[in-house]
């Protein structure tokens, strides 16, 4: 790694763990070599690498593309590797070769092509979206599965809502429109008939081309709720494309889901791509969408 990659990175583990991660970080060059010799891989470059971990493209030695996972937070990786092997009978995540939780490590297939989905074509993604959404909704929740979907949304809420007293944010997104979003969840939540195992996080970043595969989906957040839920970011990232409205009317019907549900949902999380648009930029079309839909 280099020292403007090990910067990057520090930069964002030190925002999410504090100022510990970087003794950690000094340590993942020899962690990331014990590895190797005892798995029998080869390291490669650096990978994209999120806020909790640090990725590194390997390969396994039969051959195998994969990537070593590292973290600072053994339970956090714990509970993907939870969340991971729930998932496996779909075949629509990366498969896990090696894990060890105390090392806060874990060696994935890594996905190929793997191009994102946002950068898939728009007239065949919602048929694949459906059989994806299909593929990982068929799997049965676990007996005393500990995460839902209302659980997801109260930290959510409590985590992202404290943003609202910044200036920035609080002169587009104020405490009325989140209070709005919260009271449409919480109706949304209260009369969920058909649940199932959800995904929890699928953004179109966190879903790959597989190839002969399909569509395949990374970091999985478990939890069990409305299956429209896992077509809702795709949805509402229609905003200054082709538009949310239309964009939630061709999907539900490829994916099988109830479309005023879907939309009724593209409107709680509305207010969550507005500040997350706030912070990053991007078209002003798409965050005037954002707002009509939050108010």
């Amino acid at each position: 790694m280099t020292e403007v990659d090990l910067d990057d990175i520090s930069a964002r583990l030190v925002g999410r763990f504090g100022a510990d991660a970087e003794g950690w970080l000094a340590g993942v060059p020899a962690l990331a070599e014990r590895l190797a010799s005892r798995w029998d891989f080869a390291l490669g470059e650096l990978f994209d690498s999120g806020a909790s971990s640090v990725v590194l493209r390997c390969r396994w030695s039969d051959g195998t593309p994969a990537v070593l996972k590292l973290s600072p937070d053994g339970p956090l990786l714990t509970k993907q590797l939870e969340m991971l092997r729930v998932f496996a009978p779909s075949g629509r995540v990366p498969a896990v070769l090696a894990a060890d939780a105390d090392a806060g490590a874990m060696v994935l297939e890594e996905i190929q092509p793997g191009t994102e989905a946002e950068h898939l074509p728009s007239s065949t993604l919602p048929a694949q979206w459906g059989d994806l959404l299909a593929a990982l909704h068929s799997v049965a929740p676990p007996e005393g599965w500990p995460w839902s979907l209302r659980g997801r949304f109260e930290e959510s809420f409590d985590r992202i809502g404290r943003r609202i007293t910044e200036p920035a944010i609080s002169a587009r997104v104020g405490p009325a429109t989140w209070r709005r979003a919260i009271e449409r969840c919480e109706r949304l939540l209260d009369t969920q008939a058909d649940v199932v195992l959800l995904h929890g996080d699928l953004h179109l970043g966190n879903v790959l081309d597989g190839g002969p595969r399909g569509l395949i989906a990374i970091d999985p957040k478990a939890c069990v709720g409305d299956p429209c839920f896992d077509a809702v970011d795709y949805v509402v990232g229609g905003a200054g494309r082709e538009g949310v409205e239309a964009r939630c009317q061709v999907v539900a019907t490829a994916c099988g889901l109830d479309g005023d549900r879907l939309y009724a949902w593209s409107r709680v999380i509305a207010p969550m791509f507005a500040i997350s648009h706030l912070t990053y930029g991007g078209p002003e079309e798409a965050l005037d969408e954002f707002l009509a839909l939050a108010s």
